[in-house]
């Protein structure tokens, strides 16, 4: 009777197995010792016979039974030595093979592994050498699932021949497959909660396929990277950063324009133009495998995995070494506030909502349509946290951009009154996002300090850029989104109306020392119907360069680290269009307009980095100081900037499009005024009304200062001054309160 009921409680196994619903099959399939009887299962749909072979001396031992004709096939042997191993040799009717049975390894994940290790060191799939055997062990987390398969070319995409091992007390599922190496694709093939059936991707997969295949694929785990004293040197606020963002896609394309350029090629073209451009920083869009080209990277499918537009993870890694040799910092957009809802990612993943909030109150972007983490989840924290360490410590990145950070810190972001969900005090901050934020800025400083982590926060949010320990969330610097959005409203206004905003110019100064700022011209601001920067600015074709250029120098004089877009440099009539490329043709005329916008912005960079009254003092608001400030009727604005030894940098920004002449302005000291830089300089193509390259002080007391100079400000223009002689025997005027 115990006979029959074994075999009874054996062929329900088989049944279930085969049914892909069996959630324990180590238990039960591979070597198993009872007392001195060697049991051998072993389930292999389609085979014809498997024999059990000694692995050393390749002897068979035992010609396994076929229990089932769909493939299931048992035996035993008394008498075994305690340390034998096996491989099995099969007989599919027209070939024979030899495998390694994934069945007779034990666990690789122990608990500290779990808790102890960054996510991504043990999670995904890995390549491991077990004494002799090469091999990838494949770790996922869905605790809810009745049972996951890993599946791929090497078992038919069959989720009935390698179900995982599950860990109860973690929630992973874990399988050690010999012989698969890397560039192997893999799917997990997830029995879910409720019965269903799917295929998802690793969510740790460290590359995969281009879309629309989502496949992921069997890759090394990068080496760790460590920044030098150089580029350390280069994120500090008394460092000048002026940051070139990119979309990797569309800066430029091959030949006949239909084809991205790969990280290599990109190497040996974008880099050199960024060095030569003056640029401090290179800030690329995400990167994070999306299954959608008009996403811009913005809705990440796998945030583990490079996007295989431009090549493989190594050639990605290759490219920031390269343009580290080449002096040039690397920022990374980082979006840990959503994901896409593709039924091959992360929704819904073992049938539950495991990595997103299950109320859509809380869980889903009404604006993108988009899934939100669920910032509760400490599996999900880990995740998201750990994936920020990854793409610094192993792929070199100097720093990360966060996206939309607003949108995370705000349970009612773009939602109306009953359409979201208070915090447990009642409030519309979300407890849990903040929380991630602090926790992700404190862990990255920890293993590399100098990381630069930039937020794009829009909202006047207290402290974004103070330490967790004194309440903050810990960024580097904030993107300052007012400042854009006032100069930019004020530079569309005709020039006659421009009086009557002055304080849109002047307004970003009143708080541009409450957090340390990015001032951003981002690619936000050339889609979506908004129109180029260049075309932003009103009047005729010749005043709308000449207000991008002076408008430019104010910018760059203007307290805060600075961010232009690609295309911004050239003054691009169209909007960025991510299905083609930058207007290098309007380049080809050295002349043009254009090239001198170019060529004013690389100037400007190189200006900026070598006047350190622009930016080692940026921090303190004794590094600035208005001259005049109240000129609305001439739309005039001046000011100084201070390094931090005391060295200063005139400046005057003139917004009407008349020249005014015996404009005097005051001055701390007596001197001679040297011009450093001029907008309206007929190399940028202006018509350079300011002929003169120095103007000398007269002793007439004017804007609180006992001295003045007298200048012709050019029209729409930004001119910096410094000086060049003081005259002796003079006496300076105390600076200005």
């Amino acid at each position: 009777m115990k006979a029959i009921e074994q075999q009874s409680g054996q062929q329900q196994i088989i049944e279930q197995l085969f049914a892909g619903k069996y959630r324990d099959p180590f238990s039960f399939l591979g070597m198993h010792r009872v007392g001195e009887i060697t049991y051998f299962r072993v389930l292999l749909p389609n085979a014809q016979q498997v024999t059990i072979l000694d692995r050393f001396t390749a002897t068979p031992v035992i010609q396994l039974s076929q229990i089932d004709p769909r493939g299931f096939f048992s035996g035993h042997i008394a008498s075994l030595d305690k340390n034998f191993t096996y491989i099995l040799q099969i007989n599919w009717g027209d070939t024979q093979q030899v495998i390694e049975d994934p069945y007779r390894f034990g666990t690789l994940l122990s608990d500290a592994d779990t808790q102890q290790n960054f996510s991504f060191e043990k999670l995904g799939a890995h390549l491991r050498q077990l004494d002799d055997i090469s091999g990838t062990h494949f770790c996922v987390w869905a605790p809810n699932a009745q049972r996951v398969s890993i599946v791929g070319d090497f078992n038919f995409w069959d989720g009935r021949r390698y179900p995982m091992r599950y860990r109860p007390e973690s929630g992973i599922w874990e399988i050690f497959l010999p012989a698969i190496s890397a560039g192997t694709r893999y799917k997990y093939e997830i029995l879910d909660a409720n019965g269903e059936l799917q295929f998802k991707s690793d969510p740790y997969a460290f590359r995969s396929q281009l879309r629309p295949d989502t496949t992921s694929i069997v890759s090394p785990l990068p080496q760790k990277r460590y920044p030098t004293k150089k580029q350390a040197q280069a994120n500090q606020r008394n460092a000048p950063v002026a940051i070139y963002e990119v979309h990797l896609g569309s800066w430029r394309r091959t030949q006949d324009g239909t084809t991205w350029l790969s990280y290599r090629e990109l190497a040996t073209t974008l880099l050199p133009y960024v060095k030569d451009m003056g640029f401090t920083h290179l800030e690329i869009l995400p990167i994070s495998e999306h299954p959608f080209d008009g996403s811009w990277g913005y809705q990440p499918l796998g945030i583990y995995s490079p996007t295989s537009r431009y090549g493989s993870p190594q050639d990605l890694i290759d490219f920031i070494d390269e343009a580290h040799r080449q002096g040039i910092n690397v920022l990374l957009d980082w979006v840990p506030g959503h994901f896409p809802s593709d039924a091959s990612g992360l929704a819904n993943f073992d049938g539950t909502a495991l990595y997103e909030y299950a109320d859509p109150k809380e869980g889903r972007h009404r604006d993108w349509d988009t899934l939100i983490y669920d910032y509760r989840s400490p599996e999900v924290r880990r995740f998201l946290a750990d994936n920020a360490v990854y793409w610094v410590e192993r792929f070199g990145f100097d720093g990360l951009r966060v996206d939309a950070v607003a949108s995370m810190i705000y349970r009612d972001y773009s939602r109306p009154d009953g359409e979201w969900i208070a915090n447990e005090y009642g409030g519309n901050v979300n407890l849990e996002a903040v929380s991630l934020l602090q926790h992700t800025n404190e862990l990255l400083h920890q293993i590399q300090p100098d990381t630069l982590m930039a937020a794009e926060e829009s909202t006047s949010f207290s402290g974004v850029t103070l330490p967790p320990s004194l309440g903050g969330l810990g960024f580097n610097y904030k993107w300052n989104m007012g400042w854009m959005h006032d100069t930019l409203d004020y530079l569309q206004l005709d020039p006659i109306a421009r009086k009557f905003h002055h304080n849109k110019m002047t307004f970003g100064v009143m708080y541009a020392w409450s957090e340390n700022f990015i001032l951003p011209l981002s690619h936000d601001e050339v889609v979506h119907g908004k129109g180029s920067l260049l075309r932003k600015m009103s009047g005729s074709p010749e005043q709308k360069f000449a207000t991008l250029r002076a408008y430019y120098g104010f910018m760059w004089a203007h307290p805060g680290k600075k961010l232009l877009f690609m295309g911004g440099e050239m003054a691009q009539w169209r909007e960025w269009d991510h299905d083609g490329q930058l207007d290098w043709e309007l380049l080809d005329i050295p002349t043009s307009p254009h090239a001198g916008v170019q060529r004013f912005v690389k100037d400007l960079n190189f200006t900026y980095r070598h006047t350190p009254a622009l930016y080692d003092h940026d921090h303190h608001p004794e590094s600035f100081e208005w001259l005049i400030v109240d000129d609305h009727d001439n739309s005039v604005f001046a000011f100084i900037r201070y390094a931090a030894n005391g060295d200063a940098l005139f400046i005057v920004s003139h917004f009407t499009p008349v020249t005014r002449e015996h404009y005097r302005i005051g001055v701390k000291t007596a001197g001679e005024y040297q011009i450093v830089l001029n907008s309206n300089a007929h190399i940028y193509g202006g018509n350079d009304a300011q002929d003169t390259a120095s103007v000398t002080s007269q002793p007439i007391k004017t804007h609180g200062c006992d001295h003045s100079i007298e200048l012709t400000l050019p029209p729409l223009s930004t001119l910096y001054f410094k000086l060049k002689s003081p005259l002796k025997h003079t006496r300076l005027a105390s600076k200005q309160k």
